[in-house]
């Protein structure tokens, strides 16, 4: 059996098609939670304030070239500085998972003699959640149901509801009062739209909130649209 390479995944491409190997060892970190702390006078411990969030983490692979390096490092540090923004993350430690993140710069490869090979490490600013791949499955509703959220956090989903009426997840309701074909409802954004026209003032939100999936059982009730297509982006630390 010949010897297996691990690798990640950035933006659709692997790190593989770059000649470059990675370790995991700066992937197993868990993120802050965002909590501040105060001490009030003749009061003994400190006292906190939850914010409700977590803080993003730096994820990083030591990585390294054996071969064509120059060709190689230039073309990989080219490909991951051209992105700007959040994209797609994965490897092969955590193969039910992935990530949002942003490449960082400052890349300093340790060469070899005459320049062959080379070691560096790659540093990645990610969002703090570790999304399950299988939250990225849609699931199609015709009428109502229960989703069981396997995680012990809240997931806010991506609805495309067809049709108007209301749909209830929980305690939580949002009627779409008007529709051409469909509404796309993003809980994490918290809007409303279709392509690119917005339509938060086609629904109404029953309790001011938009719906999200609560850890456990989620009872979804629809009640005049004819389908709704959710996506429920689960998600662990």
């Amino acid at each position: 059996m010949g010897l297996v390479y691990q690798y990640f995944m950035f933006a659709g491409k692997s790190s593989e098609d770059f000649e470059t190997r990675i370790s995991g060892s700066g992937t197993f970190i868990s993120p802050a939670r965002e909590v501040e702390s105060f001490q009030v006078p003749g009061k003994n411990g400190d006292l906190h304030i939850d914010s409700g969030r977590y803080s993003n983490i730096t994820i990083t692979y030591p990585a390294y070239i054996t071969h064509d390096f120059e060709q190689n490092y230039n073309a990989l540090k080219a490909f991951l500085l051209s992105h700007t923004g959040y994209e797609e993350l994965a490897d092969t430690y955590h193969r039910e998972h992935f990530r949002l993140a942003r490449a960082m710069g400052n890349i300093t490869p340790q060469m070899t003699t005459l320049n062959r090979e080379g070691s560096f490490e790659l540093s990645f600013d990610c969002d703090p959640r570790l999304f399950l791949k299988k939250g990225k499955e849609t699931r199609e509703l015709t009428a109502s149901a229960v989703i069981i959220n396997p995680t012990r956090f809240r997931a806010k989903p991506l609805m495309r509801v067809y049709g108007t009426g209301t749909v209830t997840i929980g305690s939580t309701a949002v009627t779409i009062n008007s529709a051409s074909v469909y509404t796309d409802i993003d809980c994490e954004l918290e809007e409303a739209y279709k392509g690119s026209t917005n339509c938060n003032g086609n629904i109404t939100l029953a309790s001011g909130k938009f719906p999200a999936l609560e850890p456990g059982n989620n009872n979804i009730y629809l009640s005049g649209v004819s389908k709704v297509e959710l996506t429920p982006r689960w998600w662990t630390l």
